[in-house]
Order: structure tokens, then C-alpha cells, then sequence
């Protein structure tokens, strides 16, 4: 089915959305639930219950980074805000210094999110690698101890997007994924909320490459922070599929198979396998990844296509097919700019204004998805509880 008919000229109604609901639900062989109702109507705590996700309940939402948005990824100080908005977990992504110490940074290339290249004392560290079969120049995290690195300082990686946040550039180091574990235990207590942890290895096969495997490590950080226990608040991820496969034998985490729009996993790939990104949304790749995972985390675009223009066109069947195997489904990335957002939401000419992020969510929320990535965690939580109708929740 396509989004076509239900385009409005600048905004999609919240009686559209219900209705593509309904129509979705029905195309799919699945029920209408309270989650195709429109999000405008009143909805008591059991009618709430019966949304469309695997369990009944509202989506988590997944502080993507912190809050980037508002403050340089993946440093502490963002993920107190995106704790302060309200976010369920916070999503560290963890590379490996030198002497194999977990860090949180998008990627292991530190060019453009910390200030290393004003330190004439590493310009000798400026060089190039082939990371998952790609030439990438500049400095790398792996080449600098935690010693090392605790002199540089991190800055925002989007500074012609989001300038405001160019004013804390040079003011928080690059945290340790012991900071952060013991950070979120410290706000859990403060705020009186349990806050979660939704982990992402980065480049799991190249790190094993040149001897600092990221799996162990985690493992032993998680274990030595307290969060090794069964119940623990803790979800796993990875764009790769080996060291899920190797974290479902040697952990009891939830873990979640990130999905491209795009590509493969850099594992099979670098074995010779053709299985793509698109094998995993089949009915037979979601089967199969059900064998050793809880979940997928995939590319919204796999969800819900954009045709050429940049507008919604096709809901797919990954949601429905996904729960079919027992898998949640929590998509990324979910941002207010309108250079990110459908064209069916973009609000004006300006690239980095905020679009109309609630519609977005609405859209979404209408498939039954389990939780999402956002880097504003608080448009996020405002739209569940706008779609939910429940309450904030208790922050500090």
C-alpha cells in the first residue's frame, strides 16, 4: 500500500495516520488494534495494552548517541540530557583504545568528533586504513591510549547542521563505557527510574583484525559494572552478524540485528557470504536471525519506502514479519531537522529547521514498532505520550 493518497500539501493529518493503520493492518492479515485508532482519541491504560507491538506496550524510546541534538554525541553530558528528557536507554556505540580500554565514539575514525587535529603532538598519528573495505584517512582511536585520548576533547560532528552545539566544542572528554555504566546506575537511583544501556559494538571484525576484540570486553565491563544479571537492563547490538551470534553463546542479553537500507554485513562480506542487508528483512533472513537474536534494528526506510521525491511511498511487511518470529523492532533514526525527515513533513525551505517530527512518529508508531533511536529524546517521548496518551515520565 502507498502513502500516496494520504499526502496533505505540508502536513499529514493524525486522522490519515489511523487510517493508513487500518488499511495497513488489514493488508498485512493482522488485527486492528487500539494502536490504529486515531492517536487524537482518548485511550484508557487497557486499551493501551493492546497496541500493536510484540508486547502490548508503548515503545522505548532509545536516546540515538545521547542527545545529539542538543549536546556532542557520545559524551556524557549527552546522555545525562537524554536521561533528563525522559529516554528508557541510552545507546553507547564502543570502539577500543589501544590498550583495550571501551570508549564511546560513532566510529573508530576521531577526526570529526574530537579535537585531535589541533594537538601538534599526535600529527604524526594522521595516516590512512582500510576499515570494513573502506579507505578512511585521518586519526584513529586505536592508536591512542586512554591516557592519550583523555587529552583531546569532543566536538559536535554536525557543525553546519546544528551550530548550537558547537558552543560545548572543546569542553567534555571522549567517556569510558565504565563512566557511562556507572553514570546511568547513579541517574537510575536519582531519578527513581531504571534506565537501560543499548550497547553497539563498531566494526567488531577490524578490531578483531588487529587483536582487540570488542565482544570480551564488553562482556567483562558489563559483569565488573553490575550489569551482569539476568535481569539486567541491557540490549546489545551490531551491524554484524558473527559477534551477535558469538554474544547469544556467551551472554543472556537481549540482542538486536541492525539492519541497513544498503550493503551487507561487513562479516560476510570479508568471508565471501552474499547474503545483504535485504536477505535479513525476508521472511527466511528473519527466521534465521531469530536463531540468535531478540530483535531488529532496522533502517526506517526498510519500514516505510521514499519514493524519488523524498515522500513515504511503501509500507512493507518487516514489522509484521519480524513479530511473526518474535523479533522487536525498534528503527533508526528518528531526527527533528527537516533534511532528515520525509518530505511529506519538511516545514519550509531552511534544510536544518525542525520539520514536523510528530507526524513522523505517528507514521510509525501506526506499525506496531517496539521503540525507535531519536537524537531529540525529547520530541520522542513527547510523541509516544501524545500517541499513547500517557504520561511523561518522572525525570531529574
Amino acid at each position: 500500500m502507498t502513502y500516496h493518497s494520504l499526502r496533505q500539501p505540508r502536513l499529514w493529518s493524525r486522522a490519515g495516520a489511523a487510517g493508513l493503520a487500518v488499511v495497513v493492518t488489514a493488508s498485512l492479515g493482522l488485527p486492528a488494534t487500539a494502536a490504529s485508532s486515531s492517536p487524537a482519541t482518548h485511550r484508557g491504560h487497557d486499551e493501551r495494552a493492546s497496541a500493536a507491538t510484540l508486547s502490548g506496550k508503548p515503545p522505548i524510546v532509545i536516546g540515538h548517541r545521547g542527545a545529539p541534538g542538543y549536546r556532542p554525541e557520545h559524551t556524557l553530558a549527552s546522555y545525562k540530557l537524554a536521561i533528563q528528557m525522559g529516554a528508557d536507554y541510552i545507546e553507547p556505540d564502543v570502539v577500543s583504545t589501544k590498550d583495550g580500554v571501551l570508549v564511546a565514539r560513532h566510529e573508530n575514525l576521531i577526526t570529526d568528533t574530537t579535537d585531535v587535529a589541533d594537538h601538534p603532538e599526535f600529527a604524526d598519528r594522521y595516516t590512512t586504513k582500510t576499515v570494513d573495505g573502506d579507505d578512511l584517512t585521518g586519526w584513529f582511536v586505536e592508536d591512542f591510549t586512554l591516557a592519550e585520548l583523555n587529552t583531546l576533547r569532543a566536538k559536535e560532528r554536525l557543525p553546519d547542521v546544528r551550530p548550537a552545539n558547537t558552543r560545548y566544542n572543546g569542553r567534555f572528554k571522549v567517556p569510558t563505557l565504565d563512566q557511562i555504566l556507572a553514570m546511568v546506575k547513579r541517574k537510575s537511583e536519582q531519578n527513581h527510574r531504571r534506565i537501560g544501556v543499548y550497547i553497539e559494538t563498531k566494526h567488531p571484525t577490524y578490531f578483531r583484525s588487529i587483536g582487540l576484540r570488542l565482544d570480551n570486553r564488553l562482556l567483562r565491563d558489563l559483569r565488573e559494572g553490575g550489569w551482569g544479571g539476568p535481569h539486567a537492563k541491557v540490549y546489545l547490538q551490531s551491524f554484524e552478524t558473527g559477534n551477535l551470534r558469538f554474544l547469544d553463546r556467551k551472554s543472556h542479553f537481549r540482542l538486536v540485528q541492525l539492519i541497513d537500507s544498503s550493503g551487507a554485513p561487513y562479516n560476510l562480506e570479508a568471508a565471501g557470504n552474499p547474503t545483504t542487508y535485504a536477505d535479513l528483512v525476508t521472511p527466511a533472513g528473519l527466521r534465521r536471525i531469530a536463531t540468535y537474536a531478540d530483535g531488529i534494528g532496522p533502517n526506517k526506510d526498510l519500514l516505510i519506502t521514499r519514493d524519488a521525491d523524498g515522500f513515504l511511498d511503501e509500507v512493507t511487511a518487516v514489522v509484521a514479519r519480524a513479530h511473526n518470529n518474535g523479533l522487536v523492532v525498534h528503527p533508526f533514526t528518528f531526527r527533528d531537522e527537516n533534511q532528515f525527515l520525509p518530505a511529506d513533513y519538511r516545514i519550509g525551505d531552511d534544510p536544518n529547521a525542525k520539520g514536523d517530527a510528530f507526524a513522523e512518529y505517528d507514521a510509525f508508531f501506526d506499525l506496531g514498532i517496539d521503540g525507535l533511536f531519536s537524537d531529540f529524546t525529547d520530541t520522542a517521548v513527547a510523541a509516544r505520550a501524545f500517541y499513547f496518551d500517557m504520561p511523561l515520565p518522572r525525570t531529574g
